[in-house]
């Protein structure tokens, strides 16, 4: 019992590490872009020797990309639950609005989140592995708002042109915000 007891807080204990990992990965990129910033940086802004980092991740490459990984879930996260609201489009549109503008001025993570994958969209130097998860997952959340937007001019409250475009347009407003 003790030695189940022992491992399970020694992966509880690599869990809070990796998310220290994370996090500090997560301000730096967002700070200081993937090139400029150094795995030194990373291992030193935690407090771990450079060498230990790699028993969490296998290079700077594999951190951006599970970061990526990560914000591009939260996005489709949200965008689904607007999404799914049972609401009208247009209070759909108005709610999303709002939350974002309170969780950009409340939560630096969030914010954060935000930099990165606007840097990650672009830019052309990143990891194959992050490019190939945009490719899978980052259109995912401009479909789910051009079917809100489809839903709102069909209910007379979004005006007319191509609903993707409107999404587009939606998606590039929050990313200026």
């Amino acid at each position: 019992m003790a030695v189940i007891a022992k491992k399970q807080h020694s992966e509880e204990a690599r869990d809070v590490r990796r998310g220290q990992i994370r996090k500090e990965a997560l301000r730096q990129f967002a700070e200081q872009g993937l090139p400029a910033t150094r795995i030194q940086d990373l291992a030193a802004g935690v407090g771990m020797a450079q060498g230990l980092f790699y028993r969490y991740y296998p290079s700077k490459d594999a951190l951006f990309t599970d970061l990526i990984d990560d914000a591009l879930d939260k996005v489709i996260d949200a965008a689904t639950a607007v999404g799914n609201m049972p609401l009208p489009a247009r209070d759909k549109l108005l709610v999303a609005l709002r939350e974002l503008l309170r969780t950009i001025r409340t939560n630096e993570r969030f914010r954060h989140t935000c930099r990165l994958i606007a840097q990650a969209r672009n830019s052309t130097a990143i990891p194959a592995a992050a490019q190939t998860l945009l490719a899978q997952k980052g259109e995912t959340p401009y479909e789910i708002i051009a079917k809100v937007m489809a839903a709102g001019q069909r209910e007379g409250s979004v005006v007319d042109g191509e609903p993707r475009q409107l999404s587009t347009l939606f998606w590039a407003a929050v990313n200026g915000i």
